[in-house]
């Protein structure tokens, strides 16, 4: 058989990091390499989170894009190869030049499948390479598979051959349903949500084994091997989970999630960091930016001085601007306005839900 190479990214937050746990714990016989994408503008806490999973984990390849370069980080070159054009949601080229890139050059052209951390009460999909002999891996949800193989395999060309891998696969008890689900077309009023959730809600391990047999047909990494134990994981991950998971190893939670309590006219707030990344990633919430004032007023500072050219990090507001007292005093009052409309709708009151209604991380691929 090829050799395929097993590879998982830490990014510094909760979900990569309880994965690389989670994998290491339950697949011990499984060879991962893990490896985090070191931009060089990470928080303190991010850096101590990736030591400590070293530690744990055994070794983590540390990637560095411009090596050699005579600026003082990765992001300060591809900054001054860029004319000075601070990346945006609109052009994300940070992402692209000091992690996608240096993820597939550490790849190369091996089949690889990657694990990411996305979890179980999270909808979306993270990042999956147009490199065809990369396949993104999700073990923390009910549908381990990326949507690019569900749609393959639940193609109405592919009908016959899932309804027959299901005849071989399905058990005595279940196999009825499942060939009457398996040869059902998709269309407008079945589509491919609903087949997809039909055939997990009947058995997850007989649908993974049976999109397996389906990936041996096809040129992707995981029909490459000769068995697959993800195939018999039936878990299902969830923020909770993902606490528990790095409390109960030692590494601990990063330091940044931890909220800290401020006052404003009288009135009582709690504000943290709600993801890894970098110190001045431009999908920080404001009060995000104001909790980097002022629990690293160095960073705000460095923040600040890229500012230049008329580009700005946040839209239509200076880090100058927002860092004035009565900006920051009204950024304060909004958030605990909006913390308690959101505490009057829920009653969780988990601090871990503090960034519950952002947590869909706009740019998934930098956390790989």
């Amino acid at each position: 058989m090829t050799k395929v190479r097993h590879v998982l990214g830490i990014s510094g937050g909760k979900d990569s990091a309880a994965l690389a746990i989670y994998m290491k714990q339950k697949y011990p016989t499984l060879k991962v390499e893990y490896y985090n994408s070191d931009t060089g503008c990470e928080l303190e806490e991010t850096e101590k989170l990736v030591d400590n999973l070293e530690s744990f984990l055994g070794k983590v390849e540390r990637l560095k894009a411009a090596e050699g370069s005579p600026e003082p980080t990765p992001f300060d070159h591809f900054l001054k190869i860029s004319g000075g054009y601070l990346p945006s949601p609109q052009a994300r080229w940070c992402t692209q030049k000091m992690k996608l890139a240096e993820f597939e050059k550490f790849v190369g052209d091996e089949p690889t499948v990657s694990y990411v951390g996305i979890r179980g009460d999270e909808d979306r999909e993270g990042y999956v390479s147009t490199k065809p002999n990369i396949q993104a891996v999700f073990p923390f949800r009910r549908n381990i598979w990326s949507l690019d193989v569900i749609h393959k395999a639940l193609h109405n060309e592919n009908m016959e051959l899932i309804t027959d891998l299901y005849k071989q696969c399905a058990p005595e008890n279940i196999k009825e349903e499942a060939i009457e689900i398996a040869s059902t077309l998709i269309n407008k009023s079945f589509f491919y949500s609903r087949k997809l959730n039909a055939l997990l809600d009947l058995s997850v391990k007989t649908f993974n084994r049976v999109v397996f047999e389906y990936l041996k047909t096809t040129d992707y990494p995981v029909g490459k091997l000769e068995e697959f134990p993800l195939i018999d994981n039936e878990d299902i991950l969830v923020k909770d989970d993902i606490f528990r998971i790095l409390e109960e190893s030692g590494v601990g939670v990063p330091a940044y999630y931890n909220p800290i309590e401020f006052e404003v006219d009288g009135k009582k707030g709690k504000y943290c960091r709600s993801r890894s990344g970098c110190y001045f990633c431009f999908f920080q919430q404001r009060i995000e930016w104001i909790w980097l004032l002022e629990q690293h007023p160095e960073l705000y500072k460095k923040s600040m001085e890229y500012e230049k050219d008329g580009y700005t990090w946040i839209q239509g507001e200076t880090l100058a601007e927002l860092s004035r007292p009565e900006r920051v005093r009204q950024i304060k009052l909004d958030y605990i306005k909006k913390q308690e409309n959101l505490k009057a709708k829920t009653v969780s009151g988990l601090l871990v839900d503090m960034f519950d209604e952002d947590d869909e991380i706009p740019c998934a691929n930098c956390f790989i």
